[in-house]
């Protein structure tokens, strides 16, 4: 059935504003700087007109919408207040205006403040404000997001992963317009799937593609080297939203936030000791230390707030209405041993006990028509962790799957526990990033080596500025079989030659269907299925 889409339109304007609003905020390559400090720790420079302004210095960003409102997340390059005003209208005609937080060097100038009290399935436009000390204010800076309906109305948001990896960073020809294509689909939501960053991929001036051509990129100095400072993983941070793309989309499109593995080091786990593996350019070989750095940067430069996840920290259920609920899973922070996939009991897996637990009894007492889970690592796709796999030692692996195609092993062994405890559950998918290809995967128990399931589809997607990578093999396990594969023939694919990757999903308030487009970098859909409610 063919999707109309319903939901008013983003005036341009606004979007266009928004645009330039963004790019006059950060020069390209210039140093990224922040409440008296670079983002990579030195001190700070000034250049242009001297004013006692504090400046609002990488856009705004919303995140997590509920029917009443979302979080507001900014940046200041001094101590200031920061103010949101709301309005129902892009002149901001009786705005509502909230105070948010002091922004100060404690969280690198940033903060987000909650706006509640908004009306359910409204379209709502934002400008941020900030305060110095002296009451001098910023330059305000506009945006636009909508509230979670009550009622059923259709339902547009768009998924994908990995940014700035393999040392590919932003265009200097074009920057990272995948995401000013994400933009242009008027998504209600984004789910961001992990990798954010690639705090252990420095960026080079140059790098040549497998097609022979330079691929020229922006630099910066937090860019440089590999992250082991909370300074350095702030500045990746800062990096990306150098991105006048980057800026526009977070602007004008609320965001479900992940973290994956690159977000601190390549495949890492807790407890994890990086002494002894090939980790060019690392001193510090205390994976837990890195984390802690890694987190505490993430959930600064990001618009989610953890007080309002399960256990404090990341995941959590984004209810967006009648019609969907989104599980949006931490499958980092209770990872067991990457040794551990072929293990014969289960000890927790990528989820935890807890948190598999809580999906289970989540997917189970949902009353939406669909219910999607966002897992930051596939099911069934074999990724080898060939960072920590010595040639003679114990194998290794990164996901979920192993390559057995037999009973559930290691960190199956939780997935076949939620998927046989959820089969008379209905319509659910789960999405998904991280192996740098896009992917429709469909879920056969009939011919799978664990059947106590009901058949269910994974959609992959990305890379959005990153390495594109071939097909992997999939696990039978779970009775795995590709629809539809968009790869590379070859490794590290730079984003200039294509295989950039993110997906749309769209459920239409009529016939209740969930359509799920696989989209290029300019927005086209390379794959569609249409998925019935049952």
């Amino acid at each position: 059935m063919a999707h109309t889409d319903r939901r008013p339109m983003l005036p341009r304007r606004t979007l266009l504003r928004a645009s330039l609003a963004g790019a006059l905020l950060v020069p390209a390559a210039a140093a990224l700087q922040a409440c008296g400090t670079s983002a990579t720790g030195g001190p700070q420079t000034t250049t242009g007109l001297i004013t006692n302004r504090p400046r609002l210095t990488h856009g705004v960003a919303t995140g997590d919408p509920r029917a009443d409102g979302a979080l507001v997340w900014a940046r200041s390059d001094s101590t200031a207040r920061m103010i949101v005003e709301t309005s129902a209208t892009e002149s901001f005609s009786n705005p509502v205006r909230v105070e948010g937080p002091q922004l100060t060097p404690a969280t690198d100038g940033t903060g987000r403040v909650r706006i509640t009290g908004l009306e359910p399935g409204q379209t709502v436009h934002y400008r941020v404000t900030l305060e110095g000390e002296d009451g001098a204010a910023s330059e305000p800076v506009a945006g636009i997001f909508k509230t979670v309906p009550a009622q059923p109305q259709d339902i547009k948001f768009v998924w994908s992963g990995d940014v700035v990896g393999q040392g590919w960073g932003i265009n200097r020809q074009g920057g990272m317009a995948i995401f000013g294509a994400m933009a242009d689909r008027n998504p209600d939501f984004f789910v961001h799937s992990g990798d954010a960053i690639y705090a252990d991929n420095p960026v080079p001036a140059s790098q040549e593609q497998n097609d022979g051509r330079m691929y020229e990129s922006v630099t910066a100095p937090a860019k440089d080297h590999v992250a082991q400072t909370l300074d350095d993983f702030r500045g990746n941070y800062a990096y990306n939203l150098g991105d006048e793309h980057y800026r526009r989309f977070n602007a004008t499109v609320p965001q479900l936030v992940q973290w994956d593995d690159h977000e601190v080091v390549n495949n890492w786990f807790p407890g994890e000791s990086l002494a002894g593996q090939n980790r060019k350019g690392y001193t510090e070989t205390d994976a837990d230390k890195l984390a802690g750095y890694a987190y505490q940067a993430w959930r600064e430069w990001q618009p989610v707030e953890p007080s309002e996840a399960v256990d404090g920290r990341l995941h959590r259920k984004i209810s967006y209405g009648p019609l969907l609920d989104v599980f949006v899973l931490d499958m980092r922070s209770y990872k067991n041993p990457n040794t551990q996939a072929w293990a014969q009991s289960d000890d927790g897996g990528v989820l935890g006990r807890e948190q598999t637990q809580w999906l289970i009894d989540g997917l189970r007492q949902s009353k939406a028509v669909w219910k999607v889970v966002a897992n930051d690592l596939p099911i069934s796709i074999v990724v080898p962790d060939s960072a920590t796999d010595p040639v003679d030692g114990p194998k290794s692996m990164e996901a979920v799957a192993q390559g057995e195609n037999g009973r559930p092993l290691g960190r199956e062994i939780a997935f076949s526990r939620i998927l046989s405890e959820t089969k008379d559950v209905q319509n659910i998918v789960f999405v998904t990033a991280d192996v740098h290809y896009t992917a429709a995967i469909s879920y056969h128990p009939d011919q799978a080596g664990f059947s106590d399931f009901t058949p269910f589809w994974e959609f992959v997607s990305g890379p959005l500025n990153a390495g594109s990578f071939p097909e992997s093999p999939l696990d039978g396990t779970f009775g795995a079989r590709y629809e539809f594969v968009h790869a590379p023939a070859e490794k590290n694919t730079s984003p200039a030659e294509g295989f950039q990757h993110f997906g749309e999903v769209m459920i239409d308030s009529d016939s209740r269907t969930l359509t799920v487009n696989l989209c290029d970098a300019t927005g086209k859909p390379l794959y569609t299925r249409e998925l019935p409610p049952a």
